[in-house]
């Protein structure tokens, strides 16, 4: 099965504008992610920008990286375009925020594909009090099966009894996505749905049009880079 890591690594982030050239500890943000993602069990990480700074820092320690279209509505269509090009059974959506992502977790969504059926995949992991209050956060409910009904950033699900957020009925969504490379060019084919844009969610788009998208459980617990106290954290993580 072959397979790839695209990085969709847009440098007019609105909360953190140039974030995948933040240095952290003197080598900018994607390069970490970068990094991570070539120490994975994939055959190809490129990064996919609409950017030239952005080019030619990932050209400049040795990753790979391509322009691709400013107009873009969600990191899912920038991974589709380079998907167009590429001859490979599954794809990974890592986000360029993910300094802190280990390898093994990048592999965690591989498995999943070997079997008929699955044609997305994302990881989840237990979620606690704190993180189920906060918006940033995202929430994943998911049924027996493993499959996702819905994310949210919502406080979902919600305890009618009061009982706190234990794990079970409780998951955080990690941000990754694999996909099978025919399902991702149908999907980003599809217009922009209105619970997508609603919660600003791109894996909303899947379900809201009846596809399923499987969940692996995983112990990935650090956090993305998405505001100034994110960047504070995974600063103080860093080795």
């Amino acid at each position: 099965m072959r397979t790839a890591v695209v990085i969709p690594a847009r440098y007019g982030s609105t909360r953190l504008p140039g974030k995948p050239l933040l240095k952290l500890k003197g080598k900018p943000l994607i390069q970490y992610t970068y990094e991570q993602a070539v120490r994975s069990p994939v055959d190809r990480v490129i990064v996919a920008t609409d950017d030239e700074r952005v080019l030619e820092c990932v050209r400049s320690f040795g990753g790979e990286a391509v322009m691709t279209s400013p107009d873009h509505p969600s990191g899912t269509d920038r991974v589709a375009e380079v998907a167009r090009g590429l001859d490979v059974e599954v794809i990974v959506n890592l986000q360029c925020d993910e300094p802190l992502i280990e390898p093994r977790h990048i592999g965690q969504l591989l498995p999943p594909f070997r079997e008929e059926g699955v044609e997305m995949a994302t990881l989840i992991a237990p979620l606690t009090e704190d993180e189920w209050r906060n918006p940033n956060v995202v929430k994943a409910v998911v049924d027996r099966r493993g499959y996702a009904l819905y994310f949210s950033r919502a406080p979902i699900p919600f305890s009618r009894e009061g009982s706190g957020v234990k794990e079970g009925p409780y998951w955080r969504h990690v941000g990754i996505y694999a996909y099978r490379r025919d399902f991702l060019l149908r999907l980003s084919s599809l217009p922009p749905s209105p619970l997508e844009e609603e919660e600003k969610l791109e894996q909303l788009r899947a379900l809201e049009h009846g596809f399923k998208i499987f969940t692996v459980l995983t112990d990935y617990r650090a956090p993305g880079v998405d505001t100034e106290e994110e960047l504070r954290r995974v600063l103080s993580l860093l080795p």
